[in-house]
């Protein structure tokens, strides 16, 4: 028991030891810490002290000799003082008290003191570089303004150089610019007078004032030449070419009222003159640019009046046929609606074709009244040709589409006219075919003609007076008229088909009987065979007979038909 009391309190005692060596190395590493902070500040104070504003400001005395750098001069030395004799001492007494508190150990003293220097240092090395670049403005301003007022001897060497080249194009403005070099060269003069006398603080304004009056020679020697080519050269030509043919087109009936040229032309005058007044003292702001607007827009005018000499000649021509096609509607329309009680009685028209057509009338009416306004509005220039073309080329369209619409009921009645003269022929030939049939019937003298072609000639010619009646009634049913027309014409078809057929059976036959004559002594059955066949020829029935004598007289001689039909083909052509 006593042995783990002894092991205990050993234990306790070696954690308490390591304890203390721990604590004593960090406080130890933490004053090794602040004191070389503070160290290092010292260090910074002495950098202070030993600025170079004092060795810069000794140069200034020997510049001072007028009174704004006397001001200067007085006012950085007050300033120099402040620092070393008030604000510095002030660091040095702040860097014992740290040191002092350090030493107490006093770790949290000694930071914020740290904090607070640090603080202060910043302060006065701002104020003393503050103090050092005012100084050196003045101390290292020879050098630096000779070498800025060297450039700018260079850039005036090579403005002049590029004015004496081209003098002549700057026209009456040349002594204007040749003043303004001398003038430049007088504010050199004056820098160098500066420069001698030691007023430094005045130099960067004379630098700056040559600088700017450079630049802007720059510029006059770059465009002053361009402004005087166009203002006195170019543009009053341009001008001038484009009255004349303002005028000229004017005069010929263009409406360029749209286009205000004679204002424009005014004003633009108005703005040459002042660009070139301001030239005169040497004020080109813009000048340049309203010259090159003032161009462009005289150029667009040439193109302007070149496209209302196209657009007048497609107005022309337009004008001309729309004027044509506008004269033979109207008169068209004239004679239908003369011809109204006629077409209506005439022909049955629908309400629909007689309603298109009221359309048509009122719609070319309308057309008409604004033809009439655009002819008015083009003979008084009212408005450019461009617009009138437009206008032109709606009625254009509207004309169109009547005449569509027109054309399309036109149709109707057309057709209707056309059907009724094609029945008209269509009756000329039914009675023909008619006339032909029973020419032929008789020519051929059969002995005899059976009642069925008497019952469909009789049917033929009905069918023929009804065409007539249709063509009779007034208005005519063309959907009627159409029918009887084929169905007489079938009639008829089929008739002189009929004939034609009963004529050459008939024919056949007979040739057949003929033929077969030269038989009859030797072979009995031919002999009563063409006995019959001759019955039944007598009787009309011309098909049965001809079939009898053919098959009989092909047992006797075989091919007996071929014969016979081209024996009967060279007469049936004789007879036709």
């Amino acid at each position: 028991m006593n042995n783990i009391i002894v092991i205990i309190c050993a234990a306790i005692g070696t954690t308490l030891l390591i304890t203390f060596i721990v604590l004593g190395i960090l406080k130890s590493r933490k004053k090794k810490k602040y004191k070389k902070i503070i160290e290092n500040l010292d260090y910074q104070k002495n950098r202070l002290d030993t600025s170079p504003v004092g060795p810069e400001l000794a140069k200034v005395e020997s510049y001072v000799g007028n009174e704004k750098l006397d001001v200067l001069y007085k006012n950085w030395k007050e300033r120099l003082n402040d620092i070393k004799e008030i604000k510095i001492p002030k660091i040095t007494d702040m860097l014992i008290e740290a040191e002092y508190s350090l030493s107490q150990k006093d770790y949290k003293s000694t930071m914020y003191k740290i904090a607070k220097l640090e603080m202060e240092i910043y302060k006065v090395r701002a104020t003393s570089a503050f103090l050092l670049n005012e100084i050196k403005d003045i101390t290292n301003s020879e050098e630096r303004n000779r070498g800025s007022i060297t450039k700018l001897k260079a850039k005036y060497r090579e403005l002049y150089e590029k004015f004496e080249t081209t003098a002549n194009e700057f026209g009456e403005f040349k002594q204007t610019v040749a003043m303004q070099f001398e003038n430049i060269t007088k504010r050199f003069e004056d820098f160098e007078i500066l420069m001698e006398n030691n007023e430094y603080t005045e130099v960067p304004t004379i630098l700056k004032a040559i600088d700017e009056l450079l630049k802007h020679m720059e510029v006059v020697i770059d465009e002053l030449p361009s402004i005087v080519l166009i203002a006195e050269g170019i543009l009053p030509k341009k001008m001038e070419e484009i009255y004349k043919i303002y005028q000229k087109m004017v005069k010929e009936g263009y409406p360029l009222d749209y286009l205000n040229v004679e204002y424009n032309l005014e004003e633009a005058s108005k703005k040459i003159d002042d660009i070139l007044d301001r030239a005169k003292v040497l004020n080109l702001e813009d000048s340049l640019f309203d010259l090159k607007v003032l161009t462009e827009y005289f150029e667009n005018l040439f193109t302007d009046f070149e496209k209302e000499k196209v657009i007048k000649a497609d107005y022309d021509e337009t004008n001309k046929t729309l004027q044509t096609k506008l004269k033979k509607i109207n008169i068209l329309i004239k004679d239908i609606f003369q011809q109204m009680d006629d077409l209506k009685r005439m022909y049955n028209l629908n309400e629909n074709s007689i309603q298109t057509l009221f359309e048509v009338r009122n719609e070319l009416s309308k057309l008409n009244e604004d033809y009439n306004t655009l002819i008015s509005h083009t003979s008084n220039n009212s408005f450019a040709y461009s617009k009138l073309t437009e206008e032109l080329e709606n009625l254009v369209i509207r004309l169109s589409n009547i005449e569509n619409k027109l054309d399309n009921t036109l149709n109707v009645i057309g057709n209707m006219h056309d059907d009724e003269m094609r029945a008209r022929q269509q009756l000329q030939e039914v009675e023909e075919l008619l006339k032909n049939a029973q020419k032929q019937i008789r020519s051929f003298n059969l002995p005899v003609i059976p009642n069925r072609y008497y019952v469909e000639l009789k049917e033929a010619k009905e069918a023929m007076k009804e065409i007539i009646k249709e063509l009779d009634k007034k208005p005519i049913t063309i959907e009627t008229l159409n029918t009887r027309v084929d169905t007489a014409r079938d009639l008829a078809l089929k008739l002189y088909g009929k004939t034609k057929e009963m004529m050459k059976t008939a024919m056949f036959a007979e040739l057949a009987i003929v033929y077969g004559n030269r038989y009859r002594s030797s072979e009995k059955d031919l002999n009563r065979n063409l006995t019959y066949s001759e019955m039944l020829f007598a009787k009309g029935d011309y098909k049965k007979s001809f079939d009898l004598t053919i098959n009989a007289l092909n047992k006797i001689e075989p091919g007996i038909y071929d014969k016979l039909q081209k024996l009967y083909g060279g007469k049936e052509r004789m007879s036709e």
